[in-house]
C-alpha cells in the first residue's frame, strides 16, 4: 500500500478560507458505503439520512488559542509560542520561533506583561520546556491574548474565535479543533434530539500531528502520533443500548472514531470506559467493531484521514467521491464541507 494510492489532485481555491454562516448551512455529500451512490445536500438536512434510535458519539474537546505572540523581555525582538501540552504546573512544552532566541533562561513577555514565561529546558527535537507565570488563572489569561492555532492551509485570519469551536466543546486540551463537529448548531441538536437520535460525548485532544503528513511511500512504516483520549461510561452504556436495539453508532468525526476503534482494540464490542494514549492508525484492511457511520470533513490528499475514510468506505469509492467534490467545488478541509458516509 503506497502513498501515492491516496492522491487526489485538489485545485487550491477550493481549500476554504473561513466558515460558512451559519454553521450548517455548508453542503452535505451523503455516501452510501455499500454501493457508492451519492447524494448532494445541506448540513442542516441531515436528519433526513438518519432514524429514531441512531446515535451520534461527539468529541467534545476545546482548543485552546494556543498560539502566542510576544517578545524577548531583554531585547523585545518578537517571538512566537506555540503550546503543545501541559506538563506541570504553569508548564507546557511548546514549539517556539526563532528558535535562537529561546534558550534556557530566556524570558518573554505577552499580552503587555499579562502573560510572561522562562524557558527552562530545550528537548531533544527542538521543543521547549517553558514556564508561565500571571496574576491570576492562567487559561483566562491564555484565553484573552492566545490567538487560535489554526492549520498552516489557512491563510486567512479568524474574526471570531469561538468559529473554531464546535458549540458542544467544553474539555480544555487540543491543538486543533475536531472539523467534523463545526457544522452543528445547538439548535441542530436540539431538533435531532426531538427526533430520537440521541447525543453522547469523547475526549480526544486533537494535536498538531494530525496536520504532519505521511512521509514514508510504504504507509505501513508511517508512525503515527499519540493523543490522548477519555471514554465515559455514560457513552459506552448509550452505544450498548443503541447496538441492542437495533440503532447505528455514527461518529462525529475522525477523532471519535479513532478514540471508539481504540477502545474496542483493549475490550472488543464488549466496550468498557477507558482513558489513555491512542496511536492507532486506521486503514484499508481495519475491521471497524464499533461504528456504523461517520461524518467528516474532506481531507488533505496522502494524509492518514484519507486513509482512515478509505478504510471504511474503500479506496476507489472514496477517491471516487472526492473526485465528485472537486467536480462539484465542495469546500475541503477544516472549515470545508462535510461527508456522511452510512
Amino acid at each position: 500500500m503506497k502513498k501515492s494510492d491516496f492522491y487526489y489532485d485538489l485545485p487550491e481555491e477550493l481549500i476554504a478560507q473561513h466558515p460558512v454562516e451559519p454553521r450548517n448551512a455548508s453542503k452535505l455529500m451523503v455516501v452510501n458505503r455499500e454501493t457508492g451512490e451519492i447524494c448532494h445536500a445541506h448540513f442542516y438536512e441531515l436528519k433526513k439520512w438518519l432514524k429514531s434510535g441512531d446515535l451520534l458519539v461527539v468529541n467534545d474537546s476545546r482548543v485552546l488559542p494556543a498560539r502566542l505572540y510576544g517578545a524577548k523581555a531583554t531585547t523585545g525582538s518578537f517571538v512566537e509560542f506555540l503550546l503543545l501540552h501541559q506538563v506541570g504546573e504553569k508548564q507546557w512544552e511548546i514549539i517556539c520561533r526563532p528558535g535562537k532566541k529561546c534558550k534556557p533562561g530566556a524570558k518573554f513577555t505577552f499580552g503587555d506583561g499579562k502573560l510572561t514565561a522562562e524557558i527552562l529546558a530545550v528537548k531533544e527535537d527542538g521543543n521547549r520546556i517553558v514556564q508561565f507565570n500571571c496574576e491570576g488563572n492562567f487559561y483566562t489569561a491564555l484565553e484573552e491574548i492566545g490567538q487560535m492555532p489554526l492549520p498552516p492551509y489557512i491563510k486567512e485570519k479568524l474574526a471570531d474565535k469561538e468559529r473554531y469551536q464546535t458549540v458542544y466543546a467544553k474539555e480544555r486540551g487540543s491543538a486543533a479543533a475536531p472539523t467534523a463537529g463545526l457544522h452543528f448548531t445547538e439548535e441542530m441538536l436540539a431538533d435531532l434530539n426531538n427526533n430520537g437520535i440521541q447525543l453522547a460525548h469523547v475526549t480526544l485532544h486533537v494535536g498538531l500531528g494530525t496536520f504532519r503528513p505521511v512521509k514514508e511511500d510504504d504507509v505501513l512504516k508511517h508512525h503515527m502520533h499519540s493523543e490522548h483520549f477519555m471514554l465515559p461510561e455514560e457513552t459506552v452504556n448509550l452505544i450498548h443500548q443503541t447496538k441492542q436495539n437495533g440503532g447505528r453508532v455514527i461518529a462525529v468525526g475522525t477523532t471519535t472514531c479513532r478514540t471508539l476503534e481504540s477502545a474496542a482494540q483493549r475490550f472488543g464490542k464488549a466496550l468498557q470506559a477507558c482513558e489513555g494514549d491512542t496511536d492507532i492508525f486506521i486503514y484499508p484492511g481495519y475491521e471497524f467493531q464499533i461504528i456504523d457511520g461517520l461524518i467528516t470533513n474532506f481531507h488533505l490528499p496522502e494524509s492518514t484521514l484519507i486513509m482512515l475514510v478509505s478504510a471504511f468506505m474503500g479506496r476507489e469509492k472514496t477517491l471516487e467521491a472526492y473526485q465528485t467534490a472537486v467536480n462539484e467545488r465542495y469546500r475541503f478541509f477544516s472549515f470545508g464541507d462535510a461527508m456522511f458516509i452510512a
